[in-house]
């Protein structure tokens, strides 16, 4: 390390910029935030108020300092020699939104792994792809689409882990289904239109509001208050007849107290995949009250969302053009005959198993947030924020020759012989409602920053299925139900955070969670078999480490985290009557890493381990009614190296990339195989095999050269091979694949205008074939083993164009 900092000591000069950062009355502010602008370089104030910045070159810089509750200060400096200088902040005439996301949010001085990211970058991609399509070159990020093209049902995993273990927060309010435990984007669709910055935890993190956090932390912090008037329109279309449309407005501050922002948008595209068509809109209403020390704001938004079902995917033998493998379909009884010939008569990449009109997901999903946050003095706030959430739909299906008995019909009797079997259309209603409140409260001190809060939330689900149409006349209600259950969860949980300066390069950090569920299903599922089942959990989850930082250059951490999940929904209703039930899993996460900052160059690196005990994971079980149970597996592991870095090449000239390498395996994997001659399952102990979609190698490099009003972005992602199974077999495997996108802006003036920005996204830029995602069903015949599977492929070649205008 000593060598390599000496190198770019001699690449980027020796001089220092020194200084204290202190109040009015002159008493120091500590933790600061210094930051030299449009370059990688800053740091926090000291427990003095003091900072110091180095090496640098000789020239011209300019200087950010902020600090919550202040306004921020800036100025240019013309360095030519070692310089001191004393910044004095001025109390802020209005409190700010950043206090609603700080005690969520990991800062320069906690031993987490974390990265931030602006709107400027959430909005260079935003033409109508869902928001984890704009965070996909985060590190160790993987995001797919049912779809292809990043609109409708879209969904990410991160260092592996998938949307179920990944807690999402929007301002401190958790957003994750509270049954599931996924968050689904396509209910809130462009809500990034709405974010000011999203902060993305990687490994446990800090303690959060809501779902555990298996993976990941996403939290996003929605509009800040914007003091004057505004008004943005952006159209975008592009292939596969993709739309957006968005408009958006603000009436500034209002009397200096008040102020409404709006949004309304609408987005809607065929898909890649046949009939994959999506149709979504959602609008954001934002109102505000602000003083100097207290902000009062109600965010109300809401998301619809129509898309036909594309959650099936392509068979690999109609992928490889397998003629007898797709027949082999109709002849193991896996499709009908109308199926089969369906699927040999498709395009190979974007076939769709559905042909049903009306075989759509048809879901809203209404947010309504209330924050009050105060600041009794420079080190003392409290916030407290209350929700509500309401959710409705279905999805709809066509299902072929389903036994009466099976909806609890009585079979009919036309002209003497009874009927047992019916093509019917069903819908599979959900019906929620969630609601809670969250606060905390944030002391910060000379030495010490202290936070503590919590959160309490009750959801309520109904669960319910309708018969739409029969083929055969019988005599049922309308909308006749032929199931319902109910879920109600009730989570708890209250935490305490505290960054302890031990030296002027020393940080010690500990959080301490404490958390309760309880769980209780009721009623009959789809089945027609009795969920009734009560579950209550506690967990304690502590988290420790420390952060040293030698000089303004240099820091380096490490911690410790244990987090503890319940399993879903599904993990209990899956499990046959009298089976073992699962138990919840626990994960101790290990982080160390190395951080190093210069004006024109930054690189990081973390090491991470994560122990796993009794993680879920699917081992091909099923349950009495063939469907895959997650079961506890003993031991597993992720572990791995993720490096970041940034390059100014030239003052118009970036290059930031990442890399992860990764190990993700479980010890003393036992597979189950469906023996169709005998009935039963199979089993193998196949000993230490790959962890499913865990790849060994994912990277992203982003090449930006913006001279002037031009803006060209080339975007380049490799994802490694991944297994779609815990076997480990190259038979049920996605292969590696690279795509680059180019994204060009170019800013006009006109007056009486703002700005008016042009915008090219070209996506998959060299046409690969590849898919993202996929599923595998196993099972022995004739005493040879087979597989039916879905994989999902993505789109070639393809463009979004807009245009934003801002009045």
């Amino acid at each position: 390390m000593l060598l390599f900092q000496t190198v770019l000591n001699a690449a980027y000069g020796q001089l220092s910029l020194k200084g204290v950062v202190t109040d009015p009355d002159g008493k120091p502010l500590p933790g600061a935030s210094v930051v030299l602008k449009n370059s990688y370089h800053g740091v926090s104030a000291g427990t003095d108020g003091t900072f110091k910045l180095h090496p640098l070159k000789p020239g011209e810089y300019s200087l950010a300092v902020s600090f919550i509750g202040y306004e921020t200060w800036e100025k240019v400096i013309f360095l030519q020699a070692d310089t001191d200088i004393r910044v004095e902040l001025t109390a802020s005439v209005l409190l700010t939104e950043e206090i609603l996301v700080m005690a969520t949010r990991a800062h320069e001085k906690i031993p987490v792994a974390y990265s931030n990211l602006s709107s400027e970058l959430l909005r260079e991609r935003n033409l109508g792809q869902d928001l984890p399509y704009l965070l996909s070159t985060s590190p160790s990020f993987v995001a797919t689409s049912d779809a292809g093209n990043g609109i409708g049902y879209t969904s990410f995993r991160i260092r592996g882990t998938d949307m179920n273990r990944i807690n999402v927060t929007v301002n401190g309010i958790p957003l994750n289904d509270a049954e599931s435990h996924t968050t689904f984007f396509v209910d809130q669709p462009d809500l990034a239109s709405s974010g000011d910055n999203i902060q993305i935890q990687r490994g446990v993190g800090t303690s959060a509001n809501g779902g555990a956090a298996f993976g990941a932390t996403i939290n996003m912090q929605t509009l800040s208050l914007n003091p004057e008037p505004y008004g943005s329109v952006h159209s975008s279309a592009g292939s596969f007849h993709s739309f957006k449309n968005t408009v958006a407005a603000g009436t500034g501050l209002i009397n200096n107290k008040f102020s409404l922002d709006m949004r309304l948008s609408k987005i809607s595209s065929d898909g890649f995949i046949d009939r994959a068509f999506s149709n979504l809109k959602s609008y954001f209403l934002s109102g505000g009250y602000y003083s100097g020390k207290t902000v009062v704001k109600a965010n109300i938004w809401s998301g619809w969302e129509e898309t036909y079902q594309a959650w099936n995917g392509v068979p690999s033998v109609r992928l490889r053009n397998d003629l007898a493998g797709m027949k082999r379909y109709e002849e193991h009884g896996l499709y009908s005959a109308k199926e089969t010939a369906e699927m040999i008569a498709s395009n190979h990449r974007t076939y769709n198993l559905y042909t049903y009109d009306n075989q759509v997901d048809h879901y809203q999903q209404d947010h309504y947030h209330f924050h009050l946050s105060h600041r009794f003095n420079s080190r003392l706030h409290f916030n407290l924020a209350t929700y509500y959430t309401y959710g409705r739909g279905y999805y709809e299906q066509f299902k072929y020759s389903q036994k009466f008995g099976s909806y609890g019909l009585q079979k009919p009797v036309i002209n003497g012989i009874e009927i047992s079997r019916t093509d019917l259309v069903r819908r599979k209603w959900l019906d929620n409602d969630f609601y809670g409140t969250v606060f905390s409260v944030l002391w910060k001190g000379t030495k010490t920053d202290f936070t503590c809060g919590g959160g309490w939330n009750r959801y309520s689900g109904r669960h319910f299925g309708r018969l739409v149409w029969t083929e055969y006349a019988v005599k049922i209600l309308p909308d006749y139900e032929w199931y319902r259950n109910k879920g109600e969860k009730t989570d708890l949980n209250g935490y305490a955070k505290i960054n302890y300066s031990l030296s002027p390069v020393i940080n010690l950090f500990a959080d301490l969670q404490y958390r309760t569920i309880s769980y209780e299903i009721a009623g009959k599922d789809d089945d027609l078999r009795l969920l009734d089942q009560q579950h209550d959990y506690h967990f304690f989850n502590p988290k420790a480490g420390i952060f040293y930082q030698p000089d303004a250059s240099n820091s380096l951490y490490l911690s410790i985290a244990r987090s503890n999940r319940e399993p879903n929904r599904d993990n209990f209703t899956d499990t046959p009557p009298g089976g073992m039930l699962p138990e919840h899993e626990s994960l101790n996460d290990w982080e160390t890493g190395w951080n190093y900052r210069s004006v024109s160059f930054t690189i990081s690196a973390n090491l991470f381990a994560m122990l796993y005990h009794n993680q879920l994971a699917l081992t091909g079980q099923i349950n009495d009614v063939g469907a895959a149970i997650m079961t506890n597996v003993e031991k597993s592991y992720r572990t791995g190296l993720e490096v970041q870095w940034g390059v100014r090449l030239l003052p118009p000239l970036h290059w930031d990339g990442n890399m992860t390498f990764s190990r993700n395996r479980i010890a003393g994997f036992t597979e189950y195989v469906d023996d169709w001659d005998s009935g039963e399952q199979r089993s193998d102990d196949l000993g230490t095999t790959h962890l499913s979609f865990s790849p060994g190698l994912i990277a992203n490099s982003r090449i930006s050269w913006s001279p002037g009003r031009l803006s060209l972005k080339l975007i380049s992602s490799y994802t490694g091979k991944q297994y779609i199974d815990n076997s480990s077999s190259d038979e049920r495997k996605l292969d590696a694949w690279l795509v680059n996108s180019l994204i060009v802006d170019y800013r006009l003036k006109i007056k009486s205008l703002k700005t008016v920005s042009l915008q090219l996204m070209v996506n998959n830029l060299f046409d690969a074939e590849y898919e993202s995602n996929a599923w595998v069903y196993s099972y022995y015949y004739g005493g040879k083993r087979y597989k039916m599977d879905g994989y999902f492929p993505q789109a070639g070649r393809n463009f979004m164009a807009g245009v934003t205008i801002d009045l």
